[in-house]
């Protein structure tokens, strides 16, 4: 638990037709490992879909795992239509196969960080714990 009055609340996500979801369940099943609370919801999702279930269930963090290569696609409607229900105080990361040209445009979209396959989840915990202890209020 952080020095907030409730656990960090991350939404883990895998969108399009990607059924490759292991890396996600070793991601959740970490964070979860870290104390944050991480609602998982499963393969094949839209962008609109999770961004309404990161509002439903009041997330500080989005974390979308891209294997598929729709990457530059994904993001950007993730980010629009984060932008257009308000979700302005939420980090949006994401970890995947995802060339470093391709990240660095990314990061610079509104992607705050991508983690590629083989990142030390402790590594992934500690930038979301430090993000929502500098970011987020609750």
């Amino acid at each position: 638990m952080t020095q907030n009055q409730r656990p960090i609340r991350v939404l883990i996500a895998k969108v399009g037709l990607d059924g490759h979801d292991r890396g996600a369940k070793v991601i959740a099943s970490s964070l979860r490992d870290a104390g944050m609370e991480v609602i998982y919801t499963g393969l094949r999702q839209t962008p609109e879909m999770v961004v309404n279930a990161a509002l439903q269930e009041d997330v500080d963090v989005i974390g979308i795992s891209i294997l598929s290569g729709a990457h530059n696609t994904v993001f950007p409607k993730v980010i629009q239509i984060m932008k257009d229900k308000g979700l302005n105080d939420v980090l949006l990361i994401g970890g995947g196969i995802i060339p470093d040209d391709d990240m660095h445009t990314l990061n610079q979209q509104g992607v705050a960080q991508l983690f590629p396959p083989g990142t030390n989840t402790v590594d992934i915990v500690s930038y979301i714990k430090e993000w929502v202890a500098k970011n987020r209020s609750f």
